[in-house]
This record gives C-alpha cells, structure tokens and sequence, in this order.
C-alpha cells in the first residue's frame, strides 16, 4: 500500500494500478557504468520515474521521496538528475523500478530478461530496458543499441547534409539563371545609358551658350545695382537728417509732458489733502454721534434675523462669520475685503463644493467647505455665512465651526433668494462678499452693494491654507 497520496495529474487508472508481481533479475556484473547517449539517458529516466508511482516511500531513497510526490511527467523533468544518480548508485532501487518496467513492457521485456533484442524492437527502447533489468549479456545489448542509435543520428545527419547540398545546387542554378538575366537586362541597360549620353552632351552645350549669355546679363545688373546703391544712400542721408529733426522735436514734447505730470501730481496732491480733512471730519463726527446716541452694543446681526424667518437651520449648526467680495479671482483680494471692520462673507455652498470638490458626496462636500471656511474664520475674524439648498438638508450635520453660520433654504425658496435676502438684510456702507459663479446671483447682489468674487477665489484661497 502506498505511504503517500497520488499527485492530481495522474489519472484514476494509473492510481488504482495494482503493484506487479516481482521478477527474478538477473544481478549486475559489478562493471563500470557504461555512457548513455542523451536519448536512451532520457528513456531510462523516464521509464524510473514512471515506475516509482505506487512504491511505498520507505521503499525509496531520501532524495527521490520529495521527487515521486510529482506525477510522471514532472519526476522525469525535474528530478532527472536525482533519478540518474540513484539509479547508477543504488541496485535495490534499480531491481525494484525494473521490476515494474519489465512487467509494464510485456514480450519485449521478457525477451530483454533472456537477453534477447527483437529485430524490429526500437533499439532505444531495449537500451533501456536492458541496462535496468540488467541481464547476462545487458551491456552488448545497450552497446548494440548505442550502436544503432548513433548510426540512426548519422544518417538523419548524413540526410540532412544531401538535403542541404541539394537545395545548395538549386540554389545555385536558380542564382545563375538570374544572374543570366540581370546581364541581359545590364546590357540593354548600358546602351539606353549611351543613348542619354549623347543627349545630355547636346544639353551641356546647350546650357554652355545659356550661361555665357546668363554672365553677361549678370553684369549689365551688376552695374545698375551701383547706381541704385547710389541713390539710397543719398536717400539714407536725407532720412538720417530728418530723424534728428524728429528727435529733437520729441525731446521738447517730452519735456512738456514732464511738467503736466508734475502739475497733474501737485493738484492731486491737493486733493489728497482735502479728501484727509473730509474723512477726518466725518470720523470725529461718527464718534459724536454715537456718544449722543448712545447705542448698546448688539449680539444680533442682520443675517440672524433673516435666519430666524426665511431659512431652516441644521441642528447642532452655530456660528457667525465673514465676507464682501470682489469681482476678481486672486485670494489676495478675498484677504483684503475680509479685513475691512465688520465684513460679512456670504458663500454660495453648493456652487462652490460642486466645483472644488465635486468627486466626494454631497455630505463630504459641505463638511470639507464648512472645516475650510471655519480656519479663515479663526485668521481673519470675519462674519461667514454658508447658504445650501434646502432640498438636501440632512439632519445630524456636524457643528459647525466657531464663528460659521449654516443655512439651508427653506421649502420653495432656492439658495439664491435666500443670499439675496442677506445681502438685503445689511445696512449700507457694511463689507459684504458674496462668493458664486452664478451670474443671476452676481448680477442680484451687486445692484444691492456687495462685492461678488468666483468661487474660484475662495479656493484658491482655502488651498492655500
């Protein structure tokens, strides 16, 4: 019974083969191990490795138990050298594996066991088979076989020798017969060649007479580009004359202007002076008024109250925030209105994300742009307000940052309206910036005072951060 599991590439038939029966072998002749030639080396693996399958692994060699795990095929392919040694070094092995060839070979391998080589036996197959079983006389069989083998290989050589000098020489007539006819065609070719000559000597002389006329022709020009060459340079003369009089002519009309720069930038400077004294005036008088008025100061601004009317708020959202807006895209404009006193950002939030992040969901959308908003916040100490269509509120939104506020638009009314009626909530004169792209809320906002900058402004800006 076998000690190991058959590999999956034999089939069921070779797996359930049940072992033969022993056959009294003849022993060695305790020679020298004759030299195989590569095909009776490789039929003697081949035969060894398929007679391994079915020997129980104690039966074998350590080194061919990792090698008969393999199918046939494989033991012959990649354990041939280990089979080769084994077989020349072992003779117990060499029985037991020749044991089951001479069985599986039927009459042939009788006939090897009686040293007997069939005429018609293919000589690698019984050099094979002979130098396993090893019977009296088994080296005159594998010589005479070697014999045969190598006698077979040259005349398959000696064949293919004639074969090659016979393609060779029909080659070589084939080569002649073209070489034939190239010279036919050389020869006919050599005589349209003389043929050209004789023309192309006639068109040489030909072109002789038209050079020689060519020549002449070239100095009559030569003469005439003298006397033109003349005249321009007069003409360059009389240029050169008027340039310095165009010259000196711009030198007094810059002059000129010179000075109605400087009396542009003395006047200026006057109105400069002026324009201080007014905005000193109204500065001192804000402050009077407002020490007569005496306004508390107010926690409320006017976002609130249209936030509280007009527009549905996320829950856990809070915030205050910033912005007035320019119809630019540098960051560096966004900074410079956020840093006027009071300024009010108002961002178009949809627009924005769609555009910036417009790969993520809507939820990761508005979270990035709220986290985003929130640090420019915390820099510039601006009022925010972010405004999302109504239609994807969700409930649960995050908190918002400090100092941002978040609206949604409520039910019939777009995010559009709700900016605008923001932008309408703010009393004159307040910084307010509205970030959009959208030219219906650019045009709205800006006949209300604010200043509109692309939603490529913002993020810009919020990637610099």
């Amino acid at each position: 019974m076998p000690a190991h599991d058959a590999p999956d590439d034999l089939d069921d038939e070779a797996a359930v083969t049940p072992a033969p029966e022993p056959v009294d072998l003849p022993d060695s002749d305790g020679g020298a191990e004759p030299v195989l030639p590569e095909t009776i080396r490789q039929r003697v693996i081949s035969l060894a490795a398929g007679a391994m399958t079915g020997l129980p692994l104690d039966e074998l060699p350590m080194p061919l138990r990792r090698v008969a795990k393999f199918a046939p095929n494989r033991r012959a392919r990649l354990g041939g050298p280990v089979i080769a040694m084994q077989l020349s070094g072992d003779p117990l092995l060499r029985q037991r594996l020749a044991t089951r060839v001479v069985n599986d070979a039927g009459d042939l391998g009788a006939s090897i066991l009686e040293g007997v080589a069939p005429p018609a036996a293919d000589p690698v197959e019984v050099a094979a088979l002979a130098y396993l079983a090893r019977p009296d006389g088994w080296r005159d069989l594998v010589e005479r076989a070697t014999d045969a083998v190598r006698a077979e290989a040259q005349g398959a050589a000696a064949s293919e020798r004639v074969r090659d000098v016979e393609q060779r020489l029909a080659r070589a007539e084939h080569d002649r017969a073209v070489a034939r006819v190239e010279a036919d065609k050389l020869r006919d070719e050599l005589a349209r060649l003389r043929d050209e000559t004789a023309g192309l000597r006639e068109e040489v002389r030909s072109l002789g007479k038209a050079l020689r006329e060519s020549q002449a022709k070239e100095r009559k020009a030569t003469e005439m580009l003298a006397s033109e060459k003349g005249r321009a340079a007069r003409a360059t003369a009389d240029h050169d004359a008027e340039l310095r009089r165009m010259r000196a002519k711009l030198a007094e009309a810059e002059t000129a202007a010179g000075a109605q720069r400087q009396s542009a930038k003395d006047a200026r400077a006057v109105d400069d002076a002026r324009l201080w004294l007014l905005l000193e005036t109204i500065g001192q008088a804000a402050v009077g008024l407002r020490r007569e008025l005496a306004l508390d100061p107010t926690d409320r601004l006017p976002a609130d109250f249209v936030a509280e009317h007009d527009a549905d708020r996320p829950e856990n959202a809070a915030g205050t925030g910033a912005a007035r807006a320019l119809d630019a895209d540098d960051p560096a404009r966004l900074d410079q209105l956020l840093s006027l006193p009071k300024a009010h950002m108002i961002v178009d939030g949809y627009n924005v994300t769609k555009k910036g992040y417009g790969e993520l969901s809507l939820e990761q959308q508005r979270n990035r742009l709220i986290t985003g908003v929130g640090g420019l916040v915390a820099q510039t100490r601006a009022e925010v307000t972010v405004v999302f269509d109504g239609a994807e509120r969700v409930v649960g939104l995050p908190p918002a940052p400090r100092g941002v506020r978040v609206l949604f638009s409520k039910k019939g009314e777009t995010a559009d309206e709700l900016i605008r009626r923001l932008v309408r909530a703010e009393p004159a004169g307040r910084p307010v910036v509205v970030i959009s792209s959208d030219k219906e809320v650019i045009d709205g906002v800006r006949r209300h005072g604010a200043y509109p900058l692309g939603n490529d402004t913002l993020l810009r800006r919020l990637s610099r951060s």
